[in-house]
């Protein structure tokens, strides 16, 4: 499996993105220790992580502490050993963490179907989002529009990447690290 990663950092001076590599990374707090190396005075630090055009996670850490995690669809984690390391913590008892409690999944489907039926693009019955779906609403990004992004049918890892990137600010320092 081929995959980007992308560590966009909030500091002193605005957003910084740097690839990184996960290819030996031993576990996920492995990759929150490359994740914090990156800037140590961060506030904010988030890892985008693209794996074969079908899987994002989103990694989160605030003032380097609190590691909070996100993945576009649990299939990751049995497609791929990168998917496991990232995503693997999201299991309780060997079953997957949804990204929403039952009760969340009918609001946010109440709130779906309050949107005119033409302006909805259409929805990937498959995706199985996991994990904190709220990890970038203090950055403008809710649980339900990433949740949405993640399930819209065709809309491949890059695209919600830069539709989160847009939103937040740093839209081109991840292009810019894109086309290196």
């Amino acid at each position: 499996m081929s995959h980007f990663a992308a560590a966009v950092v909030r500091g002193r001076s605005g957003w910084t993105a740097t690839e990184i590599d996960l290819s030996d990374a031993a576990d996920v707090e492995d990759v929150a220790d490359r994740l914090r190396d990156v800037d140590l005075n961060a506030s904010v630090s988030l890892l985008f992580v693209e794996s074969d055009d079908s899987y994002l996670a989103v990694l989160r850490l605030d003032e380097g502490e609190d590691l909070r995690v996100f993945g576009s669809d649990s299939a990751f984690v049995d497609e791929s050993r990168l998917g496991k390391l990232l995503l693997g913590d999201l299991t309780i008892g060997g079953t997957i963490e949804p990204a929403l409690e039952p009760t969340d999944a009918e609001d946010f489907a109440e709130d779906a179907d309050d949107t005119e039926e033409e302006e909805r693009p259409a929805a990937d019955p498959t995706v199985n989002p996991i994990g904190d779906a709220d990890l970038l609403a203090d950055l403008g990004v809710s649980a339900h529009h990433l949740l949405e992004l993640c399930a819209t049918d065709g809309l491949m890892p890059a695209d919600v990447t830069a539709e989160i990137c847009q939103v937040i600010g740093c839209a081109d320092e991840v292009e810019e690290l894109r086309e290196a």
